[in-house]
């Protein structure tokens, strides 16, 4: 797949890389230079490109024309919505996703069919899981989020009362 990221920073740089050692043919465009540093030493030469993400021009210059999806991972909501609305809109890229900060922005533009996700909702969610859900550390989504493995599906143990193990009762079908 080309994929195109606008930014660079610490979730840019990790999910260039992750989609660099999977094959996937990438591009990162950043307004700091000093930005691709961040990115894995055995991330491909030549796949950087410096300049706003939002201005056309730069968005052709790193292969917009011919992705098949772009990724708005800078830390600024309105730049993420402008520049994912330009990718959707003027170059039709089939597959768009943005990272919007503000929950309510988040709602807003995913009415409107902007694909996005909250890393502030994630977040929060994982720690109320974590408050609430007591697992084992090593198999909690939480611990598997955070360490970069894959999310565990375990099944409830209930007790008698039809309790799952954190307490609370379990929902029947």
């Amino acid at each position: 797949m080309k994929i195109v990221i606008l930014g660079c920073g610490r979730v840019g740089a990790a999910l260039a890389s992750m989609l660099s050692r999977e094959g996937h043919t990438l591009t990162i465009v950043d307004l700091n230079d000093e930005a691709f540093g961040r990115l894995s030493p055995t991330f491909p030469q030549g796949q950087t490109v410096l300049g706003d993400g939002t201005d056309e021009d730069v968005l052709r210059r790193a292969g917009i024309e011919q992705a098949d999806a772009f990724v708005a991972a800078t830390n600024g909501d309105n730049r993420n919505i402008l520049a994912a609305q330009i990718a959707r809109h003027t170059f039709r890229v089939p597959r768009v996703l943005c990272r919007i900060y503000d929950p309510i922005r988040q709602e807003t533009y995913n009415s409107m069919g902007l694909e996005s996700i909250s890393p502030t909702i994630i977040g929060a969610k994982l720690f109320r899981d974590a408050l609430l859900n007591p697992v084992v550390r090593t198999s909690s989504p939480a611990h598997s989020l955070a360490h970069g493995t894959s999310v565990p599906l375990l099944p409830m143990e209930r007790d008698q009362a039809g309790r799952n193990q954190a307490g609370g009762r379990a929902q029947r079908g």
